[in-house]
């Protein structure tokens, strides 16, 4: 074998390795929405974790203490404000959520892969979803299921109905 195959060999492998390893990146900016939409009306499909009651914020605000983004978390949250629609793009749902804390941050919801949630101020709402830091309290998004199957995603429940 000559070098250069085996410099060539050697890099495939370590490209291998490193998506395995790291994953691949993810966008929430998928431009064609899939047939796979859907709302969940019971916890049938729903595991343990996702149907706990509350989730403290002290994730949320460590994250942004730390200025970390792509951190996936659960957290419970007070609708206190609604936004217009985001169209550029993918279209998102936006609203402001207020944490037991009094932390504001901006939900950014894609509805061209999942369902409206019928918000309104004052809503107590439970998500899944990947915190973004910004000097104004970050954004949590990808909160819906993954198009492309490759990761759990994320979801938003309100009174008993999960929206992803």
């Amino acid at each position: 074998m000559t070098q250069k195959k085996i410099t060539t060999l050697v890099a495939i492998v370590i490209l291998i390795v490193w998506g395995l390893v790291f994953g691949f990146p993810e966008s929430d900016d998928t431009t064609q929405a899939d047939n796979t939409k859907q709302t969940i009306n019971n916890n049938s499909n729903i595991s343990a974790t996702e149907s706990t009651s509350a989730y403290d914020d002290k994730q949320l605000i460590q994250s942004f203490k730390q200025k970390r983004s792509k951190v996936w978390m659960q957290i419970s949250m007070e609708v206190t404000r609604l936004l217009a629609d985001d169209n550029e793009g993918s279209r998102h749902q936006k609203f402001i959520a207020k944490t037991s804390s009094g932390h504001t941050v901006l939900v950014s919801h894609n509805i061209d892969l999942a369902d409206r949630v019928p918000v309104s101020r004052g809503d107590e709402i439970t998500l899944r979803g990947r915190y973004e830091w910004t000097d104004r309290g970050g954004v949590l998004h990808w909160t819906h299921h993954d198009p492309r199957g490759r990761i759990e995603g994320g979801w938003i429940k309100l009174d008993g109905q999960f929206y992803r």
